[in-house]
């Protein structure tokens, strides 16, 4: 083949090849759109049978029948399942404090829940515990009481001239933490002095008092808890005590402490909040939820602040200090604690004139009360009575006038003996045991009932601990 044989083989070969390819192309091409347009119909398809179509969806808006989606009824049943778990640990919580009644009642309070398995067998065990209590009798109900704690034991034990008092009257947070421990192996659970005994009403409808029945497992002990001079004296500050409380983070009491660089701690510096989460931990050492009360003096103010009407002109933040003390007062009241009187100027109610006991009670309604709300409790100071262990009738003028200021439960001290309490017509007595430094070193066998002493006395407290 030539050279012009090949040029003309070549222009008629190349034509024929180009349009073959192009015709290869086309139908490549022609295929993958139909597959791009199979795949659309499909997934339109796949999606209208899940998808609710418009017609469902309008049908939905506008109240019908229609069924909730799978996610819509999967976050149901989780909520739902939430709250039931809820309701349950709530109802536990109750049971956890004796309180049956209220356990119950509140897993009946919910009628989606009633026929679940968890709440009937729930309720069927709260019957059970329930039918085992057993009355404990008021007459062998004793009353603890504490001053404020010593935190640093080193600077109230320093030798100075305020070491001795506080020897004598105090108790260490080491030793109140022992103490609380051992009365809980022991049985004892804390009340309510107004769950003690309570204001009713005879046939006639005239006021009267009666011993409440307070409900135990067999075996258990029941007691009242108190504090006196919740106020941090400003003759405490800088020997080792907190210096007043506030309301912590979590909504509950705490209390703020001066560290030696000038800087404020706060913490379970005092008996409240050291006692509030001995409680979360131990819930069957309060019956119902109950606390201590907390006396009050007036004359320093309270709860570490400045409050009293001496201080108007010399605290500049004289009504700052009011309105945070009344609202730290109601946190106490809102948990459980109850608040009362220990005298205005921490005075003997017992000896001093009338026109000075009238003087004081004023006072104390005027600068205490007025923050902290009406209080029926009163604690004498030094253990002091108004009478002698005969009954308080109308004819006792310091009684009566205590009485107008709306006092019903008036408490001394007796450490004798573990209990005296006494039920008048309208009012209810009862005397109280003092756990401090005294009553441990010289009397350590009254209180074997509650603890061994060899257990809880600080080695940190001086020896011997000064008489009285």
């Amino acid at each position: 083949m030539n050279q012009n044989d090949f040029r003309k083989w070549n222009v008629g070969k190349g034509p024929r090849h180009s349009k073959n390819l192009l015709a290869v192309i086309l139908v490549g091409l022609l295929l993958i759109l139909v597959v791009i347009l199979c795949g659309i119909i499909i997934s339109k398809n796949m999606r209208n049978k899940i998808l609710p179509s418009e017609s469902s969806a309008a049908s939905v808006s506008s109240g019908s029948e229609s069924q909730p989606s799978l996610e819509e009824t999967s976050l149901a049943d989780t909520s739902e399942a939430d709250e039931l778990t809820a309701l349950l640990s709530n109802a536990e919580q109750l049971a956890s404090q004796y309180d049956y009644d209220g356990a119950i009642n509140l897993l009946k309070s919910d009628s989606r829940f009633a026929a679940k398995e968890d709440v009937i067998s729930a309720i069927n065990s709260y019957e059970a515990s329930k039918s085992a209590l057993v009355r404990i009798n008021p007459l062998d109900v004793t009353h603890v009481f504490f001053h404020s704690l010593i935190i640093d034991t080193a600077k109230a034990f320093d030798g100075d001239s305020k070491q001795d008092g506080y020897n004598q009257m105090m108790t260490t947070k080491d030793e109140f933490i022992k103490m609380m421990q051992s009365m809980y192996d022991k049985g004892y659970v804390l009340v309510k002095i107004h769950d003690l005994a309570y204001e009713t009403n005879d046939e006639n409808g005239n006021p009267k008092f009666v011993y409440g029945d307070i409900m135990l497992p067999e075996g258990k002990k029941a007691f009242v808890l108190s504090q006196d001079d919740l106020c941090y004296y400003e003759y405490m500050e800088g020997d080792g005590f907190a210096t007043r409380m506030i309301i912590g983070e979590d909504g509950y009491p705490t209390c703020e402490m001066k560290m030696d660089d000038g800087s404020v701690s706060v913490g379970d510096y005092d008996l409240v909040p050291i006692l509030e989460n001995f409680i979360k931990t131990h819930p069957g050492f309060s019956y119902k939820g109950a606390r201590a009360i907390l006396a009050f003096t007036g004359y320093n103010g309270i709860l570490g602040y400045r409050t009293d009407e001496a201080y108007k002109d010399t605290n500049p933040n004289y009504e700052a200090d009011r309105e945070a003390a009344a609202k730290v007062a109601q946190a106490l009241k809102d948990h459980g604690w109850e608040l009362s009187s220990h005298s205005w100027g921490h005075r003997n109610m017992g000896s001093i004139s009338m026109n000075h006991f009238k003087t004081d009670a004023d006072k104390w309604e005027r600068n205490v009360e007025s923050l902290i709300g009406p209080t029926d409790i009163i604690l004498y100071p030094f253990g002091s009575d108004i009478g002698s262990w005969t009954p308080y009738t109308d004819s006792n003028e310091r009684f009566t006038y205590l009485k107008s200021k709306g006092f019903r439960y008036f408490c001394n001290v007796d450490a004798s003996k573990p209990t005296w309490m006494q039920l008048g017509p309208d009012y209810f007595r009862q005397a109280r045991r003092n756990l401090d430094g005294y009553r441990m070193f010289y009397y350590p066998d009254s209180l074997s009932d509650l603890f061994n002493v060899n257990d809880i006395f600080d080695p940190a407290r001086p020896k011997p601990v000064p008489p009285m």
